[in-house]
This record gives structure tokens, sequence and C-alpha cells, in this order.
């Protein structure tokens, strides 16, 4: 028996829907995350209410607000950076991993330099190394086209078991010889902490005016010049760009290196920008990485709009941090995260189709 549903793929995507998409996708997780805090006994506007005050309303706030999205801006342009030419990368946060590893090697090594040598190079290494982490992924898929889900998400668990070993399991150079007890990575000197600006009445960390310039910067790459075009159309149609005589393999590897720089640079930015220590557990339980997936899909893979959209999810973050407590467990702010997921997921399937009933062998649209 046939479904009296049906997904007709659209011919043209209406320009509106890019902005509608992702506001009704807040809005639908909004009035779900209301459901269940009915459910669970809560008044969902004085949920909201103290979420927008701890996450937004005050400099204190947007402060936190912005320590948190830093990070989540460079993961979510490393996973909307491959979902451009049709590649799920679920390895930002194992490149995230490496990346802070590689800037906190040079930021301690390099104590004594000009500080914007050792911000350079800081950059630089974390780029590298979240590049050439990404880059094994992206072999694996060109040369034997293996599945980049399972391996970006196996790859994620040895960089977690990479940081436990520098900090806890060895006396490498990134631990600190002095923690007796309880085994700490070592401090970066003041001279590699990256600065912060006061602009209005906000203090801006330098990471984040950072992912602006490079979110503008990939989207460039992707709209207006060859490399982008090309990538949209392996994204579209391998075959046919393999036929017109286009490096696919090569280009896979050079989107998931570029991928794998962003999240590198992000765990950078952690390093250098708040922690200013290698913290191993604190890194593993922040997951930017795999938030990431969250702010790439409701930017609907646009790099430059996952900038902004982080502040969204640093701010709930925040604030679910700020109000954890007994009134107000720390799973709510995850529970509205993983609807907001859900909900710009179902809007990026209604951007690309339209429902349609069957009715009397005529097709009736339900949802245009």
């Amino acid at each position: 028996m046939k479904s009296p549903l049906r997904l007709e793929r659209r011919l043209t995507q209406p320009r509106a829907l890019g902005w509608q998409v992702p506001l009704v996708s807040i809005g639908g997780a909004l009035l779900l995350g209301a459901v269940v805090l009915l459910l669970t006994g809560k008044n969902p506007i004085d949920v909201y209410w103290r979420i927008i005050q701890s996450g937004f309303a005050s400099k204190t706030a947007l402060r936190g607000t912005l320590v948190a999205a830093t990070p989540l801006a460079f993961t979510g342009m490393c996973a909307a950076a491959t979902f451009r030419i049709g590649i799920i990368n679920i390895g930002g946060e194992g490149q995230f991993f490496v990346g802070a590893i590689g800037a906190a090697f040079v930021g301690i090594a390099m104590d004594g330099a000009p500080t914007s040598v050792i911000l350079l190079s800081m950059i630089l290494m974390g780029a590298l190394m979240g590049s050439a982490y990404a880059a094994l992924v992206g072999v694996l898929k060109a040369k034997f086209n293996t599945n980049e889900i399972i391996t970006s998400l196996m790859l994620n668990y040895i960089a977690g078991i990479l940081l436990d070993y520098l900090i806890f399991g060895s006396k490498s150079y990134l631990r600190d010889p002095r923690s007796m007890g309880f085994p700490t990575g070592k401090p970066l000197p003041k001279g590699s902490w990256w600065p912060t600006y006061n602009i209005g009445s906000a203090v801006i960390p330098f990471g984040f005016l950072l992912a602006i310039v490079i979110g503008a910067s990939i989207l460039f790459m992707y709209k207006r010049t060859r490399f982008g075009f090309e990538a949209s159309v392996i994204a579209d149609s391998p075959a046919a760009a393999r036929y017109s005589g286009m490096r696919t393999r090569a280009k896979i590897i050079s989107v998931m290196a570029i991928s794998g720089a962003l999240a590198g640079i992000g765990g950078a930015t952690d390093v250098g920008n708040f922690r200013h220590v290698m913290d191993a557990k604190g890194l593993q339980l922040a997951g930017y990485g795999y938030t990431g997936i969250v702010v790439a899909a409701l930017a609907r893979f646009n790099p430059f709009s996952a900038v902004f959209v982080a502040i969204i999810i640093g701010g709930l973050t925040n604030a679910g941090y700020a109000l954890q407590g007994p009134d107000f467990q720390s799973g709510l702010v995850g529970t509205l995260q993983g609807l907001i997921l859900f909900t710009a997921v179902a809007g990026e399937v209604l951007m690309r189709y339209r429902i349609r009933v069957r009715n009397n062998e005529k097709n009736v649209a339900v949802a245009s």
C-alpha cells in the first residue's frame, strides 16, 4: 500500500526560504522545548527568560557567550566546509584537539618571542595539525572510498586518547612537572595569551574577530572562485565532475584539509584566548566538535553564517553553565540544542523537497 504522502524535489528554491528556514527551525525548537519543560513541571517562559538573561542580557553574560561561541564558530565552519562538497566530516572534535595540542606546544616553546610572532605561529600550527589530521580522512575517502563518517568519528577517539596520554599518562612537554597530585597541563606564558578588545559594551576575543575574517574568506572561496565552483559540481554529481576532467580526489582531500584547519584554529583559540593551558578533560567535556555540527546545520552550511549562529548556541551553552543547579539541570540546554538540530535538519529537507498528497492520481501540494 502506497503512502498518501511523498516528497518531490524542488526545481528551484525560493530566496525567502534562506532566512525563513533558520527562523522557523529555532521557533519550532522553542515550541518543542516548551512541551518538554511543561512535561517536567517547569514554566517555559520563565526558563527561556532566565536563559536570555544569563546568556545575552549583560556585559558579563555576553563575554561568557563569546567565550563559548568562538570555538563553536570554527567547528561550525569546519562542518559546513565539507558539507558543501557532499562530505560529512564528524571529525571536528579530534581536529580541534590536535590543533589545541599544536598551539599549546608552540605557545610554551616560544616563550620570550614577540607576542605577535607567537600568536601567528600558534594559529599556523593549529591549522597545520588540524589539516593533517583531517587529510587522513580525505585520503581514505578519495583513494579507498571509505565511509568518512566512520573514519572521522574513530579519529576523534584517538585524538582524545592522545590528549589523556600527554597530560595523564606520560611526562610529556605539555604536562606541568609541578603538578604532583593531579596532573595538569603546563600553563602558557603570558606572552602567549591572545588579546581581547573592548568594543562598546562588549569584550571581543581576538579569536572571534579571526573567525569573522576566516568565515568571510571561506564563503568567498566557495562563491567566487573556481575551487568553489568545482566543489559544488562534485557535490551535485561526482560522475559528471570526473567526466569533465575535474580532479575529484584531490579536491576531496583539499576540502577535508581546509575543514580540519578550521577546527585546528578553533583549538588554538581555545588554548590561546581562554584556557591558557592544555586542559585535556575540559576540552573533551566541552564537546565543541559535535556542537559545531548543530551550528553548521542551523547556518545551512554557510561558513560565514556559522560564525553568528555560534553566538546563539554559545549563549545557550553559557546560560546552561551559569544556571546549572538544583532547579535547572544541565541537560535542559543540551535537550534544546538537540531540538534545534532536529528542526534545522527537517527545515533543510523542506528547502530541497515539497510534500505532496496523492489524491485520485493527482498530486496536491501541502507544503510549498
